[in-house]
């Protein structure tokens, strides 16, 4: 988004940079999803689909997962600190919250749904810092209700796909209900269309970008959230955000379509 909405997208030393970045972020997360998986082993074993994981499964030993996770951490520290000490410093900041997450904010109701919302709003971050670009409040704004949206869309996956045993695979899901996890969403999916409007309409943009065409993507927008609650409400999906953005060929062609 930062390298996008900077109109640097074609200025191939910076794309190098962002895409550098985002392969080392791939290889941090990575990193610590091992390690999650590793402490939640016992209740994926009892989740219909997280059962079939390498390590719930065992088809992949815990001695060796743990290897690979800390190789994976370190390769991405030593990295991230040599190509933008700021875009390590986030990076730090992102493993530390992911770390507290798997051993205990993850059990903390509406605290569990913004650390989930922080990874995405800290790759934004990091995407833009590398570069040395700023990026618009509005941007940051949107980003973060759109991260909540997709969160709070997850858990209510896991709700419904869990019913009655949603407490027994993770204690938190028993402090929520349908019913909250529904108004909550009402209220991000209103915040993100709205941020991203006033983004679009905002003088500060039309001046960066000399057009108020930008408005025109409006409709995309607006298009893609409401598909996206039709497949999670609907369809029963939205565990897996970026699984279903490329399964689902509506999304993926409105994605397209926006880029254009």
């Amino acid at each position: 988004a930062g390298l996008v909405f900077s109109q640097n997208f074609f200025n191939p030393l910076k794309t190098s940079i962002v895409f550098a970045a985002a392969l080392i972020f791939c290889l941090a997360s990575s990193s610590m999803y091992l390690i999650n998986d590793i402490l939640d082993i016992d209740l994926d074993r009892r989740h219909p689909q997280k059962s079939h994981r390498p390590i719930a499964s065992g088809r992949l030993g815990i001695p060796i997962t743990r290897t690979v996770a800390f190789v994976l951490m370190i390769w991405s520290f030593l990295m991230a600190l040599f190509l933008n000490k700021n875009f390590f410093l986030l990076l730090c900041v992102y493993i530390t919250i992911q770390i507290l997450y798997s051993l205990y904010l993850k059990n903390i109701v509406i605290l569990d749904v913004f650390c989930i919302a922080s990874g995405f709003l800290l790759r934004v971050f990091c995407g833009a810092v590398v570069i040395d670009v700023p990026i618009s409040n509005w941007l940051l704004i949107c980003t973060l209700f759109l991260s909540l949206f997709l969160a709070l869309a997850k858990r209510r996956s896991e709700m419904v796909l869990l019913e009655e045993g949603a407490g027994d695979h993770r204690h938190v899901l028993s402090e929520y209900n349908l019913a909250f996890i529904d108004q909550m969403v009402t209220i991000v999916t209103a915040s993100t269309i709205l941020s991203y409007v006033l983004y679009t309409l905002s003088p500060e943009t039309v001046t960066k970008f000399h057009t108020t065409n930008l408005e025109y993507t409006i409709p995309f927008v607006v298009y893609g959230i409401f598909r996206y609650l039709y497949l999670v409400y609907n369809k029963k999906e939205g565990g897996s955000p970026e699984k279903l953005l490329f399964a689902d060929k509506p999304l993926l062609i409105n994605l397209i379509l926006y880029a254009v």
